[in-house]
């Protein structure tokens, strides 16, 4: 009988994990339900931002709903180099990537099990989202200098499956670390995610300090 351990807020079956001798690595439940909602949020923010970009490409003239003020206007976001740094709308990437970390969330919810490779690529992928988004973190706020509230969506789900990803890969061995380190993201997960999430709040609240107060 599996027996459930609470760390890191991601209740862990141990015997779900550790799959060496299958040579596959499951996951809890709670980590493919936080993959298939994390995902979902990405999928729903990339879906919104496209719809009103094909729209913006058919009027010039059109307003996006989360254009709400000078700062908070996702129609100069739109508008911007950086929305198509591929040469596509950024938000069909995100609803290729972000619809297969649903898939994968779901499979993990159903029972499935991957090899050590598949769970190193999925955090590789994710390290990669980590990065753009950090860019258009930047380029948001020190460059466009506007903000869009689906993007913020995005940008906090990308984190939040980065780190608990990083943190069952470190705690399931795919990733070697020392003790103290796994020993860390067994009881301190949830710290990361909201840590960074919270620098992100402090730039954002200091980049535009004279307009959230006046």
């Amino acid at each position: 009988m599996a027996t459930v351990n609470v760390r890191g807020g991601v209740p862990e079956q141990r015997q779900e994990e550790s799959g060496a001798s299958a040579g596959t690595i499951g996951a809890s439940r709670a980590l493919g339900l936080l993959l298939v909602i994390t995902g979902a949020a990405g999928v729903l923010a990339g879906w919104v931002i496209t719809i009103d970009k094909f729209k913006l490409l058919e009027d010039p003239h059109f307003q996006p709903g989360c254009s709400l003020n000078p700062v908070v206007s996702c129609g100069n976001i739109m508008k911007s180099e950086q929305a198509a740094v591929f040469g596509f709308p950024n938000p069909m990437l995100g609803l290729v990537t972000y619809g297969m970390v649903v898939a994968i969330g779901a499979g993990l919810l159903a029972g499935a099990r991957y090899r050590g490779w598949f769970w190193l690529g999925l955090n590789a992928g994710m390290l990669f989202g980590v990065g753009f988004c950090t860019w258009l973190m930047y380029q948001s706020l020190y460059e466009i200098n506007a903000l869009c509230l689906w993007c913020c969506l995005a940008w906090t789900a990308t984190l939040l499956m980065f780190w608990y990803v990083t943190s069952h890969n470190v705690r399931t061995g795919v990733l070697p670390a020392p003790a103290a380190v796994k020993g860390f993201f067994e009881e301190f997960t949830f710290a990361l995610p909201v840590l960074h999430i919270g620098i992100i709040g402090m730039l954002i609240l200091t980049r535009w300090w004279d307009f959230w107060t006046s």
